[in-house]
């Protein structure tokens, strides 16, 4: 099926059709949206009390995060949504969950919003990912934003961590037509893990599970690696080449579209789109085999990747 949607929508829609059991926020834009239209979805009636979608507007971000976490050491798949100053308010409880890890797939939401359209910053929630150690992801489009839902959510279940996905304001609040699955994910049946000292972060646990968050470190930038939402494009002249990221890809792809409908000519830049994190080491090196030379980096926010690059090539 077909719909026009806003980005926020979109990933909200995404959520209940990937088995969405709860949905934990704040409200404050350009993030509101998402709850807005899972609590007026079908799916939140549900057809018998173990299909409803849980919905949940908290006192504050950080009563969201724990109580979306608590969902997820009982094995539900839960969403927690804000705008980046929100990722300040619920820090204690983000980073500690990277730490205890996960039961069932947890994702949390930030939308960030550059100019400061409503907003009393600039943040870049990206940064987040990196200090807690997780993967990030980061759509970029409306399609993108819906099918990440369903990678997420089984994402966060492979890896037992927690997953962010970070939109910006353009992203949340654009439409585009969104082609939906026929067929919903069942939600996950309650299932209290057999190790609960996991979720205890008493120092002797706590020292355990930080040393395996760091362990897992390799596959993160594996899986990064192996993403679909991870590509390169080798050009005619590699020694030029565009590293861009999220909706910033589809910024470039419009300027490309141009060029080429007036130069009649296909632009010979190297390209390679991250739309996952940590960033995919094995392509970056690839780029710089083939020849790259002079990078140009292209993203919505503050320079995360491109002070990264500066490490790397």
């Amino acid at each position: 099926m077909k719909h026009l949607l806003l980005g926020d929508e979109a990933i909200a829609q995404g959520a209940i059709d990937a088995g969405l059991s709860g949905v934990y926020a704040y409200p404050g834009t350009p993030s509101t949206e998402i709850t807005e239209y899972i609590q007026l979805s079908e799916k939140r009636k549900g057809d018998a009390a173990k299909d409803k979608i849980f919905c949940q507007w908290a006192t504050n971000e950080k009563t969201a995060m724990e109580g979306a976490l608590g969902m997820s050491y009982m094995g539900k798949r839960a969403l927690v949504c804000m705008k980046h100053v929100g990722m300040n308010v619920c820090a204690d409880a983000f980073m500690n969950a990277a730490i205890t890890g996960v039961n069932g797939g947890l994702v949390v939401v930030a939308a960030d919003d550059p100019s400061m359209h409503s907003s009393q910053n600039e943040q870049d929630s990206r940064f987040y990912a990196k200090f807690a150690m997780i993967p990030c992801l980061e759509p970029s489009n409306q399609q993108e934003a819906y099918d990440m839902m369903h990678y997420a959510f089984d994402l966060s279940e492979s890896l037992r961590t927690p997953i962010l996905l970070r939109v910006t304001t353009r992203m949340a609040h654009s439409r585009a037509v969104v082609e939906t699955m026929d067929t919903p994910r069942e939600q996950n049946e309650l299932s209290a893990p057999e190790n609960t000292n996991h979720f205890i972060l008493l120092p002797a646990f706590a020292r355990k599970n930080y040393a395996e968050l760091v362990e897992a470190q390799a596959d993160f930038v594996q899986t990064s690696e192996e993403s679909q939402y991870n590509q390169y494009t080798k050009g005619s002249n590699p020694k030029k080449a565009i590293v861009t990221t999220g909706i910033a890809y589809n910024y470039l792809m419009e300027v490309l579209q141009h060029y080429t409908t007036l130069h009649h000519t296909t632009p010979h830049y190297t390209i390679l789109k991250i739309t996952q994190y940590p960033l995919p080491k094995a392509l970056i090196d690839q780029m710089v085999a083939d020849g790259a030379e002079e990078i140009l980096v292209m993203e919505e926010g503050q320079p995360v990747v491109e002070e990264l690059l500066r490490g790397m090539v």
